[in-house]
């Protein structure tokens, strides 16, 4: 089942809502999310720019979106990140297959010397 990592920033009155009345938000992830078939695999706070993340299971991507405009639909969060993450062994496996193919830049679009880090 695909993974995803969810970052997101709560709004100024979601933080001043969650100091008046700390709350544990991993409830109501997990509740949405077996909703979609799927789970919490990790949920964290963060220091940085972004507030937190969750560590998502999901059966495909139609999923993961569901779930993403159910969490910012109610407004107190201002920002989000999701990124697909790909384990090792499918990792490994597209370098394989990379390792086989070759892909030719647009005529002069290949990087100098200079480019170069």
């Amino acid at each position: 089942m695909p993974r995803y990592m969810f970052q997101f920033t709560y709004t100024r009155k979601a933080w001043v809502a969650l100091v008046k009345d700390p709350v544990d938000r991993r409830v109501a992830v997990e509740a949405l999310l077996e909703k979609l078939g799927g789970r919490l695999i990790e949920f964290s706070y963060a220091l940085g720019e972004y507030d937190g993340l969750a560590i998502i299971e999901v059966p495909n991507e139609t999923a993961m979106t569901a779930a993403i405009l159910a969490v910012v639909g109610p407004g107190h969060i201002k920002a989000t990140k999701t990124t697909t993450l790909v384990p090792v062994e499918q990792a490994v496996e597209a370098m394989r297959l990379a390792g086989g193919l070759a892909y030719q830049a647009p005529q002069g679009a290949a990087p100098s010397d200079s480019d170069e880090p």
